[in-house]
């Protein structure tokens, strides 16, 4: 379902942050931000905040995109939740 840009909570074009977690592997950050990529072709690496769990067995990332469009978004967070190394994304 399309919202009216006048009902809208977001203006685009807006930094939007995505928080992505799955389990602490080497190359989970670097698969999800070529998901990121893929949607904002300006994303980099460096909008990347990581956080640890406290065992160190899973790893929240939160990725701020340019957000550009809700279909934009939607499309993004379908992306991210099924991709394999993906646990979660809020």
């Amino acid at each position: 379902m399309d919202i009216p840009p006048e009902q809208s909570l977001i203006t685009y074009p807006s930094d939007f942050p995505i928080k992505v977690m799955g389990t602490a592997v080497e190359g989970f950050e670097e698969a999800v931000v070529a998901v990121a990529l893929q949607f904002d072709p300006g994303f980099h690496a460096g909008r990347v905040e990581r956080r640890p769990s406290k065992g160190g067995n899973y790893l929240g990332l939160t990725l701020t995109v340019t957000a550009t469009s809700r279909a934009q978004l939607d499309a993004l967070y379908s992306a991210l939740s099924s991709h394999p190394m993906v646990k979660v994304v809020l």
